[in-house]
């Protein structure tokens, strides 16, 4: 009796499931190449699941938003399948990867009862899904879900969060899926790395009045997305320190018709193609500005990491106009296309107090007549409340951008700060240096003055950490330059073993080999890129000044030429007819294979090639430099030391 009743316990079962089964429908998009397929499961929720070469890599992922009054994504009914592909390609105003980015994909539309719909991309770089509303009026979002959901415990470099409340700078602990908790809070983007089968980012773009978005652990296989609800008030201790003491209990208000930010997964078989990755750019909503002419992209040499230490001079070091004109004739000698004043120019409180040590008209007037512009940095809270002041100050000075900095929040209002200080930035025709920021998240294509920012550990950690190692630069590549450019501010010319690094703050040093920190300015992606170092430390190595003086900050093409996410990575780049070559590794001691069959056949080239010296493994500074002459059949084995680098720059032979 009792085994009857379970054979019909389990045909019941299984009529349930055929059940369940009968009533999901299935709608299917694949990559233009056919690698990737994306499935959307429409039942009693919304899911969808991705495939990669038929194996399932992220598994069905239940995806909704609340409003005040419907919840889109629940019980979910199609009325209408739209199907469409796109091949398109797009030229940048400012082209950090590329001048050309090829726009190729194909797109699934499902518009759904109650005035909503949701559209799901597929490339060959990923897959990418976002809601549209076409509702009256305003509406309320209570919170946005993303239950994301995979087959196995992959493993993830983490970037642990402790609040909402955070300038996106962390560290990247390697650990997996279930050991994250609803408490484990991590600020995108996120690498995934599978045991078996592609690497997976997940980052998001075009985000508009609208907080970011974030990840926390489940207790198993998925993640949830999550945001930072509205900021309802807060305390003003300084200038930069606001503690929010309450939110409220909604995530944004906003236009009832509207397109939400795109959830992205990007997607690669090859760690390399990660750093090439363009879903973030191409995804973004397109340039504003109509007259982009002014834009200049370029190089900075900038004074707060090297505390203004320059020395053997016959003038007293500081915030004062001599100290700032010897930075200007140093970015004149060298090609320097800007100088930055960093925090201590202005009374702090008043953007308009210029500290009487400066005299900033007569600097900026020096600058001009050596072809050098001048950028100025500021605190957020202190450039709100003074904005109409401080723009025509910018405008009256004639500076050239600016560094806003402390905002430390992505909620709907502060995204709208940037939105709004990008577009007021453009009207007085400022570049704009965004740091104590969140990560990288679409509005670098709307307002292409927005050169790069923060939202990353970069090199002033040197200042007091022991934890931005060699490692930690090679994770930064394949996720946050995935988001976008990143102000890691490098160029140190002091230069440190494991053995010998110390965190000093006013004589810092770096982590790892000269040539390592040679290979930033062409690994990193920032159209305006600092030079960390004092002026008086760079007249002392006028070979690595060779180099910082000619590499550019922009590219038209970039090669990968080999790649492992935290490990190692070399890569080309081009600007015109010249090349540039940068590779880091690790901690570990490698070699490296520098094959150029990516230069033209017959095309001869001056190399000049900067290697880690004998020495370097036991003394950071060690380098030295060959000259070469190559063409497309060059291929040798490069040695990287610990910590180490190689860089390069090609020029042709006429």
């Amino acid at each position: 009796m009792i085994k009857i009743l379970k054979i019909s316990l389990l045909m019941a079962m299984l009529v349930l499931v055929g059940t369940v089964s009968a009533k999901t429908k299935t709608y299917s998009i694949s990559s233009p190449d056919k690698k990737i397929q994306l499935q959307v499961l429409v039942a009693d929720q919304l899911q969808f699941l991705v495939k990669f070469d038929g194996q399932t890599i992220i598994s069905p992922s239940t995806i909704s938003m609340e409003l005040q009054n419907q919840v889109l994504g629940q019980s979910p009914v199609v009325q209408k399948v739209l199907k469409n592909s796109i091949n398109e390609t797009i030229t940048p105003v400012v082209k950090v990867k590329a001048a050309q980015v090829a726009n190729n994909c194909n797109e699934l539309k499902l518009q759904m009862a109650g005035n909503y719909s949701i559209s799901f991309r597929a490339y060959n770089e990923g897959v990418a899904y976002r809601f549209e509303t076409a509702l009256p009026g305003e509406i309320t979002v209570v919170s946005e879900h993303g239950s994301y959901a995979f087959p196995e415990n992959y493993m993830c470099w983490w970037g642990k969060e402790r609040s909402f409340q955070s300038h996106n700078q962390v560290y990247y602990d390697y650990t997996s899926l279930q050991k994250q908790g609803e408490d484990d809070l991590c600020s995108l983007p996120l690498i995934l790395n599978p045991a078996k089968g592609p690497k997976i980012v997940i980052a998001e773009t075009d985000l508009v009045d609208y907080p970011g978005w974030w990840l926390k652990g489940a207790d198993g296989l998925t993640l949830e997305g999550t945001s930072a609800q509205c900021v309802k008030h807060f305390d003003e201790l300084s200038d930069r320190n606001l503690p929010i003491r309450e939110r409220e209990a909604f995530i944004a208000k906003t236009s009832g018709t509207r397109t939400f930010p795109w959830r992205i997964f990007a997607i690669a078989d090859n760690d390399g193609e990660l750093v090439t990755n363009q879903l973030t750019y191409i995804l973004a909503g397109e340039n504003k500005l109509d007259d982009t002419s002014w834009i200049q992209p370029g190089k900075v040499a900038w004074d707060w990491w090297n505390a203004n230490n320059v020395y053997g001079v016959d003038f007293r070091a500081g915030f004062n106009t001599e100290t700032y004109k010897h930075y200007i004739d140093f970015a004149s000698k060298y090609g320097i296309e800007n100088i930055m004043l960093d925090e201590g120019w202005y009374e702090l409180g008043d953007i308009t107090a210029v500290k009487p040590e400066l005299n900033l008209k007569e600097l900026i007037d020096y600058a001009d007549s050596k072809n050098v512009g001048v950028m100025l940095w500021c605190v957020w809270k202190t450039l709100d409340d003074q904005i109409d002041e401080a723009f025509e100050l910018f405008r009256d000075l004639g500076i050239k951008g600016i560094k806003v900095d402390f905002m430390n929040r992505d909620d709907q209002w502060m995204v709208n700060y940037f939105h709004r200080i990008a577009a007021k930035a453009a009207e007085y025709h400022l570049m704009v240096d965004f740091h104590g920021s969140y990560k990288p998240a679409g509005l670098r294509r709307m307002y292409p003055n927005v050169m790069t920012r923060e939202g990353v550990n970069g090199g002033e950690q040197f200042k007091w950490s022991l934890r931005q190692t060699p490692e930690h630069d090679l994770i930064l590549p394949f996720g946050r330059m995935l988001a976008g450019p990143l102000d890691y501010t490098p160029g140190a010319m002091a230069n440190a073993q494991d053995k010998d690094f110390e965190p000093i703050f006013d004589t810092p040093m770096s982590m790892g080999t000269r040539c390592h920190q040679l290979a930033m300015f062409v690994i990193y992606e920032s159209p305006i890129q600092m030079l960390c170092d004092s002026p008086t430390r760079y007249y002392r190595e006028p070979e690595c000044m060779a180099f910082l003086s000619d590499v550019p900050t922009v590219w038209d093409e970039t090669n990968v030429l080999d790649a492992k996410v935290s490990d190692y990575l070399l890569l080309a780049r081009r600007l015109g007819e010249k090349w540039y070559i940068g590779g880091m590794t690790d901690w570990s001691e490698r070699e490296l294979q520098l094959d150029l069959s990516f230069l033209p056949k017959g095309q001869k080239y001056k190399m000049t090639l900067y290697l880690d010296g004998i020495n370097a493994d036991r003394d950071g500074n060690d380098f030295q430099v060959k000259e070469l002459m190559v063409d497309s059949e060059f291929s040798e084995r490069i040695e990287l030391k610990a910590g180490g680098g190689v860089a390069a720059m090609l020029h042709p032979v006429k």
